[in-house]
């Protein structure tokens, strides 16, 4: 894994360029009126490849999202694909760096790509995190929706809503068993659902799902390349494969692309090769005034028992050192990380403290956890460049 800058940390670009603001722009080219106060402009004044123009005159957008598919390792996957190869280099298409929201996590960067939110709005603001009114631990990936009730915990519009509202419509292109889960219920309602697993299942259901209407938008979805960063390591062979593999899927609907649609290639956040980890399960003084530990290896909330967050938070600043920034709930609030706004729902749900993990550090071997995850080699979450800026690559017929 590269060097500086790659680990350098990167800040969310609220409201000028990160995931949540894709959809939005989606929606403004369909002509779905944007609430006031919404970016829905990320692509303004650029083209998107292919005969040049902007967006004017699209009906039809499918936006692809390859999960794990980090910016910074575009040219690591050139290797691996012509298609990937040509958009790196600039000569199809146009390709653009955005950022993951935080922390950079697949159920955080979905809900914000599918509400159109960040996630101090839309309240899915951690791979785990505590329901504040039980005390249970949600993990998002695994939810199954009995608890908390998902339209409660996510109760404001997706994106697919107000879309489909406005006559659009909307399709999910993505494996079946994600269907009825609690995350699916929370952030794409509104849309109707196509299962697909395979690269090439997708890229025909996307092109199928862009012909059922005057107006379509489609999501499709594949975590092939995030399976094998996270089992194999980037650069891995395993990895290079599953690039291949995934490409296809861009292929295919850029060969079937109707003549007034446009397709975005985006990710939801890259990752680093871990290669110092902290065994929590081995630390038994880390323990010690902590009610239970949330978020993921990268960036771990420790939500303390009362009256101990001063106790636990020296525990943990001597045990991760300068491999970690440690601060409390209201600084990472202030600091912006979770968007300009953070409803107090959303706030209750982050832990009293908060370990951002730096270079190539994670905290592992946490209760409640698969013991796999431990041994994950490639891991995301955190803030740096690697794991934080994604690509939105666009290209129209």
């Amino acid at each position: 894994m590269p060097s500086s800058p790659y680990l350098a940390d990167t800040r969310p670009a609220y409201g000028t360029g990160t995931l949540a603001d894709v959809m939005p722009t989606a929606l403004a080219a369909l002509g779905v009126p944007q609430p006031a106060g919404s970016a829905a402009a990320l692509l303004r004044g650029g083209g998107t490849g292919g005969r040049g123009g902007e967006l004017d005159g699209i009906r039809r957008i499918a936006v692809l999202l390859l999960d794990g598919f980090g910016y910074h390792l575009l040219g690591q996957a050139a290797q691996a694909s012509a298609t990937v190869g040509a958009v790196h280099h600039g000569e199809l298409g146009t390709l653009t760096p955005i950022t993951a929201t935080v922390p950079s996590s697949t159920p955080i960067s979905l809900a914000s790509l599918a509400c159109g939110l960040p996630p101090g709005e839309h309240g899915i603001i951690g791979f785990t995190v505590r329901v504040p009114d039980t005390g249970d631990l949600v993990t998002h990936i695994r939810w199954d929706g009995s608890s908390p009730d998902p339209e409660a915990w996510q109760p404001g519009p997706t994106v697919f809503e107000r879309a489909s509202a406005d006559g659009v419509a909307c399709t999910i292109v993505s494996n079946g068993a994600f269907r009825d889960t609690g995350l699916t219920r929370a952030i794409y309602r509104g849309a109707d659902w196509l299962p697909a697993i395979s690269p090439r299942e997708v890229a025909e259901g996307t092109v199928a799902a862009l012909a059922r209407a005057d107006r379509s938008l489609v999501y499709a979805y594949l975590p092939d390349v995030d399976t094998a960063g996270h089992f194999h390591g980037i650069g891995s062979p395993d990895w290079l494969e599953a690039v291949a593999e995934v490409s296809e899927a861009i292929d295919g609907i850029l060969t079937g692309l109707p003549r007034d649609a446009a397709l975005f290639v985006t990710a939801d956040h890259g990752m680093v090769n871990v290669t110092d980890r902290l065994h929590v399960d081995q630390r038994p003084d880390l323990l010690q005034g902590v009610d239970v530990i949330g978020g993921d290896g990268r960036m771990r909330y420790l939500y303390a028992l009362p009256g101990a967050v001063e106790d636990v938070r020296a525990a943990w600043a001597a045990a991760v050192g300068d491999r970690a920034e440690l601060i409390d709930r209201d600084e990472a609030v202030d600091r912006g990380w979770f968007g300009p706004k953070v409803t107090d729902a959303a706030r209750e749900r982050i832990g009293d403290l908060v370990v951002a993990c730096k270079g190539t550090f994670a905290v592992v071997g946490v209760e409640g956890e698969p013991p796999h995850v431990a041994r994950l080699i490639g891991q995301h979450g955190g803030l740096t460049a690697a794991e934080m800026a994604v690509p939105l690559w666009t290209y129209r017929a």
